[in-house]
């Protein structure tokens, strides 16, 4: 009789165990879901911006098309974009785009000047900073949902309910190449 309250005991335990790391791995995917909602509400933001900072550009870049061209792309790509990873790669198509941009308006000193221009310049680098604020927390929250996915135990409950590792919110691959070049400074 009292090994049958062990094994029973025991079971139980098991038991408790598994539905605590299952109920801490759907805690982790949706606090990195919500965080991903974080994203949206400021990538939201800047796509508004976009359009009212390529018709201000317009008037001052007639050579320049095929950039304001590829911001517009870039932008249609990331509003159609559906899962997380699809958004990350558009994005991250996006601010290669804007980067672009920011170079091609170092030729027009007369636009730096508009006081247009300059609000919006103003509005989407705090867009851009509270961005990288909501990427920084979105991270964090993926780091922690693949460490609790692939550390024993949770990495046998995980398998077998379809938890998986997800993607982190990089630079890509262009933007890095990038980043790895000494930036050319004059005067």
């Amino acid at each position: 009789m009292t090994t049958v309250w062990i094994i029973l005991g025991i079971a139980v335990l098991l038991i408790l165990l598994l539905i605590s790391l299952y109920n801490r791995l759907v805690r982790y995917r949706n606090i990195r879901e919500n965080a991903f909602a974080d994203i949206d509400v400021q990538l939201k933001q800047r796509h508004d911006l976009i359009p009212q900072l390529v018709e201000a550009v317009k008037g001052y870049m007639h050579h320049e098309s095929n950039t304001l061209i590829e911001v517009t792309k870039a932008r249609a790509a990331a509003l159609s974009a559906q899962t997380i990873d699809d958004k990350i790669e558009a994005e991250n198509r996006l601010t290669s785009a804007l980067n672009g941009l920011k170079v091609s308006l170092e030729a027009y000193p007369d636009l730096k000047a508009s006081a247009n221009f300059m609000q919006l310049q103003e509005e989407i680098a705090d867009v851009e900073n509270k961005l990288a604020a909501v990427r920084r927390y979105f991270n964090s929250s993926t780091k922690e949902y693949n460490t609790a996915v692939e550390t024993f135990p949770a990495n046998v409950i995980a398998g077998m309910f379809g938890f998986r590792r997800e993607k982190m919110f990089d630079v890509g691959v262009a933007e890095r190449a990038n980043l790895e070049q000494a930036p050319k400074i004059s005067f």
